[in-house]
């Protein structure tokens, strides 16, 4: 025991410096990640300020059963945050393979640049510019897509009264602004694949889908795994710039687009902390099962390699 409090000692000092650069660091995710770990007791109870966290009245579960009761929207806004997250993660698995198998076919080094550079720049666009976008797109009076709609001889769309349409229009959007950055990370996976493979299998005679379907994408599969699990960990969380930048509050598509987030900003105003916090709860609670199951299944999948 004495000799591995020697050697701890030891390592300490050795690299002080180090060690003392990471201080900063150590303080704000204390600060920010575990102290507020408090706060969860305040789900379980009716919170008030003058009574604090730990003074206020105790209510059990009371919050959670509420969340699902009828006068709710809970089960509404749960459906809504997976049936968009599922169908994002899924879009955004399959584009930005895709994107970044096109982009790596491209031998000419200043096209292969042009295209790397405009499937990148959505990341870097603001929801609410996005938001802009789509309003040009799906105005009634001025939208392009009544426009087309009108070329073709069909009647325009109140596109901004009609909720069914916005559920795929949020998915596109997100999986538009986000292709971009994945497919970057996937090129870089590929930029470190074993070349020789596929010239031995040009010389076998294998074409180009032969080798992208045979080596490329089952070389991709960590990868694909690794994203898709963080992903996975993230399901029952709505994004809430991208619900608010696009739709705002629009009270004609609340119903179809809110999302457990922007439910949770809505019901702090209404119902209080304790409401919010038992929500937020549920979310972290369900992402960390989720990914804990997703995880061990990727291992079966992937001989045994998962995310932890």
């Amino acid at each position: 025991m004495g000799s591995v409090v020697k050697g701890f000692l030891y390592e300490i000092t050795k690299n002080r410096i180090l060690y003392l650069m990471c201080v900063p660091a150590l303080i704000v995710l204390i600060m920010f990640s575990y102290i507020p770990f408090a706060g969860i007791w305040m789900a379980f109870t009716d919170f008030n300020v003058v009574d604090g966290i730990f003074g206020s009245e105790f209510v059990g579960l009371d919050n959670f059963k509420y969340f699902f009761s009828e006068n709710s929207m809970g089960w509404k806004v749960t459906y809504n945050t997976l049936y968009i997250n599922f169908f994002g993660l899924i879009l955004g698995i399959i584009i930005p393979v895709s994107i970044a198998i096109l982009i790596n076919e491209i031998r000419h080094k200043t096209y292969k640049k042009v295209a790397q550079s405009m499937m990148f720049f959505p990341y870097f666009i603001s929801w609410v510019v996005v938001g802009a976008i789509l309003y040009g797109i799906f105005s009634t009076d001025v939208g392009v897509a009544n426009h087309i709609l009108e070329f073709f001889g069909a009647e325009p769309i109140r596109w901004y009264s009609e909720p069914k349409y916005w559920k795929w229009i949020i998915i596109l959007s997100s999986v538009w602004k986000w292709s971009g950055y994945s497919s970057i990370i996937y090129m870089a996976a590929m930029s470190n694949f074993d070349g020789s493979l596929i010239e031995a299998a040009k010389v076998d005679g294998a074409n180009k889908l032969q080798r992208i379907f045979y080596l490329t994408v089952p070389m991709l599969k960590p990868t694909i795994i690794v994203l898709s699990l963080l992903s996975v960990g993230r399901i029952f969380y709505g994004d809430f710039g991208m619900i608010y930048g696009i739709v705002g509050n629009n009270p004609v598509l609340a119903e179809e687009v809110t999302v457990i987030d922007t439910y949770v900003y809505q019901s702090m105003r209404t119902l209080g902390f304790s409401y919010s916090t038992a929500i937020g709860l549920f979310q972290s609670l369900m992402g960390l099962i989720l990914i804990t199951a997703a995880n061990q299944s990727a291992k079966k999948i992937n001989d045994g390699e998962g995310l932890f």
